[in-house]
């Protein structure tokens, strides 16, 4: 590895010692690109690598809200904005009770790569609050959601930092933002949010994205190796919009979704829970209903509920973690492995933790697309979605479709390129991150030294 490569890791890791998952995609994306830095001695003389690891702005607010029996609860918010070089910030905002700095950081840094592929004008931001919005009334959400918007309005906006959903936070809550935001504005600046509610500026399909484009990019990972998703059985995980628009996407296409998960363990149904819209459709209802529970879909359809565990040692042919972080061990990497699963594509952000990551990329027979490439679909829609409200413009499902069917192809065909280039062979991870990375650091370069 590059010496000024590995420096930095360790600055990183020393540095930010607590925060885990934040040193964690550092090393992860930088050992990948050390071949693009060998062949770049400037960046190193413009202490390139300390400036991209270090976020541009990052903040914490205090949220203050009160639930309905009259009783007031104090929550921390935070946005970082990470990087502008190429477009203003664009990231989501997550809610949820484990937030906390490094999540938010390393959410934002993997954003501006992830942002970078899209090939459209973003950089990368993320927020979020350590509120668990699990059981709480509309009034409860849509009073801290006003909240948290009055301490973070004034530094965000159209050019400036664009956030949009995430863990925790779908339309109802996007919806309520984005309401306080113009409340409190006293404008209506369309390009604020992504996201939105289609009677007040969202995109179609834009729920659904995220999981739309991983199966896109599956296509395309299958059609180099000569075969084609109609037929494949896929273990996912969660319930999610990601999940749900994978099984949407899966139907369309052919393939069978067979596991989902919980924090109470997972399901197998070995018929599909993509192969009726009956099905498809309880996910809605599950997520909806506040419950947290896979085990509801199990007692409705009379399938395999296997307490307290992940779905990683089910043979399928695809295994597409898409739920959270951290959600793949060594332990699980090994039941993968020996159930001699050839592909394995990353949803989630980070749901493979570095040494599972490490060993599967390294199983012989094995293909493994990194997450920055594989869920890109969503912000590509979003960014769709600030096109079609700065041109006053609304795109049908179907010409969305197609616009994202076009991004995920270049995504996956820009990864192989900048693999190919530097003699890694069909290396979905490094490919992934040289390119976005030549792209930031181009602009970083370009704009000078700040």
């Amino acid at each position: 590895m590059n010496a000024y490569v590995s420096s930095v890791i360790e600055y990183v890791k020393k540095k930010y010692a607590t925060e885990p998952e934040f040193c964690q995609t550092v090393e992860e994306v930088l050992s990948s690109i050390s071949p693009v830095v060998d062949a770049h001695p400037e960046y190193e003389k413009v202490d390139l690598l300390t400036r991209m690891v270090e976020p541009e702005r990052m903040f914490t607010f205090r949220v203050v809200w009160c639930d309905d029996a009259g009783q007031w609860h104090t929550n921390t918010g935070y946005r970082c904005q990470f990087n502008g070089a190429i477009g203003p910030y664009k990231g989501g905002i997550r809610f949820q009770a484990n937030v906390n700095p490094s999540i938010i950081k390393f959410l934002g840094f993997e954003q501006t790569f992830k942002n970078s592929l899209t090939g459209l004008p973003m950089g990368g931001g993320k927020g979020g609050a350590d509120f668990d919005p699990t059981g709480k009334s509309d009034a409860e959400i849509m009073r801290f959601c006003q909240s948290f918007m009055t301490a973070l309005y004034r530094y965000i906006g159209p050019d400036v930092d664009v956030p949009a959903g995430d863990m925790g936070v779908a339309g109802r809550e996007i919806g309520y933002l984005f309401g306080q935001y113009r409340r409190l504005k006293g404008a209506w600046e369309n390009g604020a949010f992504t996201g939105k509610g289609f009677t007040f500026g969202g995109s179609l399909i834009r729920p659904e994205a995220t999981g739309f484009g991983a199966m896109y990019y599956l296509q395309e990972v299958l059609r180099h190796e000569g075969e084609e998703v109609k037929g494949k059985t896929i273990a996912c995980a969660g319930f999610g919009n990601v999940t749900w628009g994978i099984c949407k996407k899966a139907r369309d296409l052919g393939a069978k979704v067979v596991t989902l998960s919980g924090p109470d363990g997972y399901i197998y149904d070995p018929d599909g829970v993509s192969s009726s819209e009956e099905k498809i459709d309880y996910l809605v209802e599950m997520r909806n209903s506040g419950r947290n529970r896979v085990q509801d879909y199990a007692d409705k359809f009379g399938v395999e509920f296997h307490a307290g565990e992940k779905p990683w040692g089910v043979k399928v042919d695809v295994v597409m973690p898409s739920a959270m972080q951290n959600d793949v061990h060594m332990e699980h990497a090994q039941q993968i492995a020996a159930n001699g699963i050839k592909y394995y594509i990353e949803v989630a952000n980070m749901p493979t933790t570095n040494d599972a990551l490490q060993y599967l990329m390294g199983q012989k027979n094995m293909i493994v697309a990194p997450s920055k490439a594989v869920n890109a679909g969503g912000v590509a829609v979003s960014g769709l979605e600030m096109s079609q409200n700065s041109e006053r413009l609304v795109w049908t499902a179907a010409e969305v479709d197609e616009k994202l069917q076009g991004i995920m192809k270049n995504i996956h065909d820009m990864s192989v390129a900048a693999a190919e280039e530097y003699g890694l062979g069909y290396n979905l991870v490094a490919g992934a991150n040289i390119a976005a990375f030549k792209k930031v650091a181009t602009a970083m370069v370009e704009q000078g030294c700040f």
